[in-house]
């Protein structure tokens, strides 16, 4: 992650009392260090979390960090004031996220070309925490390290639209209406990812025990 020196953190304190839109548009006017770093300072544990549980891998993680605040930077001129700074930084963050993948991808095709190894990248622990839904959730079941490794590999099958919504509205706590501004798409298209993934979930864990009981016999 950016590391903010002591002296960034504590001359920050004087920008506690204003609202993520007001440093911003300050940044704007003035493109003051202090401004920016305390605005760092705000987010970085909850977007440097995001990405880290996003992409499931740390060095990529920092990447997309990195190039999320310079992003921030090199846009600050095109925010536009009647939009909430949140959602907009979670965009930002979001495709960043999306360009990382899409680099280390190619990367990991040319390193296959050369080589008949390597190692699968895995979503760290935590997508069952809460996904809920009105069939058999994988959150209850998950409740053993085998359990929630089957809900990992389980929700990297749904796909990258599905995983989104997932990741901002159940682990990022936003509203739906704040999740559709994220990722551009309507609200109703959000709940409807939403409830699939959930569906979805429920059904190939039906399943899954199913096979697995018929195995023990």
């Amino acid at each position: 992650m950016l590391q903010t020196s002591n002296k960034s953190v504590t001359s920050s304190a004087r920008y506690e009392t204003m609202t993520d839109e007001e440093m911003i548009a300050g940044y704007q006017q003035c493109q003051e260090r202090s401004l920016f770093m305390a605005l760092i300072e705000r987010y970085e544990r909850e977007i440097y979390s995001y990405l880290r549980r996003y992409i499931g891998h740390t060095e990529l993680a920092e990447d997309a960090f990195q190039g999320t605040f310079l992003q921030v930077h090199l846009k600050c001129q095109q925010f536009d004031p009647a939009r909430r700074f949140r959602p907009w930084l979670y965009a930002i963050a979001t495709n960043q996220a999306i360009d990382v993948q899409r680099r280390n991808k190619r990367h990991r095709m040319v390193s296959l070309d050369q080589s008949t190894g390597g190692d699968r990248e895995e979503h760290p622990g935590g997508w069952s925490e809460k996904l809920v839904g009105d069939g058999p959730d994988p959150a209850e079941a998950a409740s053993s390290q085998e359990h929630r490794e089957w809900v990992n590999s389980a929700v990297e099958s749904l796909g990258d639209s599905m995983q989104q919504v997932i990741q901002l509205v159940y682990y990022q706590g936003m509203k739906y209406r704040e999740a559709a501004e994220v990722l551009g798409i309507p609200v109703g298209t959000v709940k409807s990812r939403l409830h699939a993934a959930v569906q979805r979930l429920g059904g190939v864990w039906s399943e899954s025990r199913i096979e697995k009981d018929r195995e023990s016999f």
